[in-house]
């Protein structure tokens, strides 16, 4: 089954989806490949809500999403309160800035809804409905 495209038409616009949200929380996997971030006020196909974002710097898997975005680039996926995870093909800059902390294997990092673990293998990512997502760099995961 395909994944849900995220298309984020009022960022290729420049609207900003966190406008005044100052510096957002987010984690780095220990090899900082694999990066989330938190934002309480996120735009989503599904509107604006809270958002974890997840992205990889070298992922095995980019070029085969990269052919999933109807619009933009692929630089990860997206996750809501309720549902399953989205692509994030944003068609610009998204704006968000964000202070990383390292994730250590082992350990958990919880905002809002969501709960991620990292390990080893790579990190796994949960809304409170238990949808999620599981990232490394040579796979990856959507339920």
């Amino acid at each position: 089954m395909k994944l849900s495209i995220l298309m984020c038409g009022a960022l290729a616009l420049g609207v900003c989806a966190s406008a005044g949200a100052g510096v957002l929380p987010g984690f780095h996997s220990p090899t900082g490949n694999i990066k989330c971030y938190y934002n309480p006020h996120g735009l989503s196909s599904r509107g604006f809500t809270p958002v974890l974002r997840c992205g990889l710097d070298h992922a095995d898997y980019a070029m085969r999403l990269q052919s999933r975005c109807e619009a933009g680039d692929w630089h990860g996926f997206t996750l809501t309160p309720t549902g399953r995870p989205l692509l994030f093909c944003p068609g610009g800059a998204s704006g968000d800035r964000v202070a990383f902390t390292t994730l250590a294997y082992g350990r958990s990092w919880r905002r809002g809804p969501f709960t991620c673990t990292s390990r080893t293998t790579g990190v796994t990512c949960q809304n409170r409905r238990g949808h999620g997502l599981f990232v490394s760099r040579q796979a990856f995961n959507t339920w």
